[in-house]
């Protein structure tokens, strides 16, 4: 398969997104939220991670209906990564200073960016 510009700028425009919505826009009651499924903090953070891979979805040439349906994808799955990081947080009482951590959160970031992989596929297939 060729690399074309418009799948690198999909790709930029989506770690873009990422880091602008896991990293810059999160308040405490978001990451709150994230482990508890009555609490709405997990479900807006996913909605912001959906609602930004909007312009890379459409770089795509993707029509809406695909778009919409990659969209509700990407936050069903945003939010049962962070939900399960979450719950496995909790349970292992790791802080920043311990290697559980940082493979917990490895592993977290590594499955957000197989899905970008995914719906970059979807999107220009």
């Amino acid at each position: 398969m060729e690399l074309t510009m418009t799948t690198v700028t999909m790709l930029a425009c989506l770690q873009l997104k990422h880091f602008a919505a896991d990293y810059v826009l999160q308040p405490a009651w978001v990451l709150r939220g994230k482990g508890d499924l009555r609490m709405i903090g997990g479900y807006v953070h996913a909605g912001a991670h959906a609602v930004g891979s909007v312009p890379a979805l459409l770089l795509a040439g993707a029509g809406v209906a695909r778009v919409v349906v990659l969209v509700l994808a990407e936050f069903v799955v945003h939010y049962l990564i962070d939900y399960g990081k979450a719950l496995l947080s909790r349970r292992s009482r790791a802080d920043a200073s311990t290697r559980a951590y940082w493979a917990m959160h490895g592993a977290d970031q590594l499955m957000h960016q197989l899905t970008y992989a995914a719906l970059i596929l979807a999107a220009l297939a």
